[in-house]
């Protein structure tokens, strides 16, 4: 059994003792390894959250970029659009114009050669009916 005497008070100092000596030599350093690797990880993932937060800013600014980016190119495209339409509307505008006026003019010189045609052949009439009245006759009229 368990007897209490003087020696138990020995065993008990004698513990104590490589307790303490224990803590100074063995505990306390390496709490203080874990403390200081518990800051830097600690440091480190704070400069991780900030990077991840610089990164999504990032992101967002670019995503807000393409967006603007899309916004004036749609925009330009549209203008160049309306711009070219214009332009083409101005050609077929001053073709159609030239066209009508060449159309016109063609008009003109056709009633003009058909009105001196006339003015020929109604100079003309006369004699042939002359001409043929003889034919038809067989003998000069006059």
């Amino acid at each position: 059994m368990l007897n209490i005497d003087g020696t138990l008070f020995l065993q008990i100092a004698n513990f104590l003792v490589l307790l303490l000596i224990l803590n100074f030599i063995l505990f306390r350093p390496i709490r203080r390894v874990l403390a200081r690797r518990a800051d830097e990880m600690n440091s480190r993932q704070k400069t991780i959250d900030d990077y991840q937060e610089q990164a999504e800013k990032n992101e967002k600014g670019i995503e807000e970029g393409v967006v603007q980016a899309r916004k004036e190119g749609y925009t330009e495209k549209e203008a160049l659009k309306t711009q070219g339409l214009e332009g083409e509307r101005e050609i077929l505008q001053e073709a159609g114009g030239g066209v009508e006026q060449k159309l016109n003019a063609a008009k003109k010189e056709i009633e003009s050669k058909i009105a001196v045609a006339r003015e020929t052949l109604e100079g003309q009439v006369a004699n042939f009916s002359d001409e043929l009245a003889q034919k038809i006759l067989g003998r000069s009229i006059q």
